[in-house]
């Protein structure tokens, strides 16, 4: 399985709402480090548990239009098209950081004072 495909499998995943699936690709110890990169949430525990809150996290309205995937040594990122209500259009990045086939480190990438200006 290529990590590009557990990425995959993990945006899967948010769609469906299967969260503890998505949380068995992390490492026990993973960081994720929010939009803005001054949030950090440590531990696959802590993760799992804000994604129960995951909705309301995100801009009324919001909506993944396309994923596209870069594969590099040990990470890849999503380039993720989205939309929402307030927003008709725009791009974020996630970095996923992978130790072997677990992710350890997940970083978001966005533009903070557009997607304050989404909600």
């Amino acid at each position: 399985m290529t990590l590009t495909s557990i990425v995959q499998r993990g945006w899967a995943a948010v769609g469906a709402g299967d969260f503890d699936s998505l949380a068995e690709d992390y490492v026990e110890n993973m960081v994720l480090v929010m939009p803005g990169q001054d949030d950090v949430l440590e531990g696959r525990q802590a993760f799992r548990s804000a994604l129960d809150g995951l909705g309301g996290m995100l801009p009324p309205g919001f909506e993944i239009t396309e994923l596209r995937y870069l594969e590099g040594e040990n990470e890849v990122v999503s380039i993720v098209e989205w939309k929402s209500s307030k927003i008709g259009g725009s791009q974020l990045s996630v970095l996923f950081r992978f130790r072997d086939d677990k992710i350890y480190e997940e970083r978001w990438f966005i533009d903070t004072e557009q997607w304050k200006r989404a909600f």
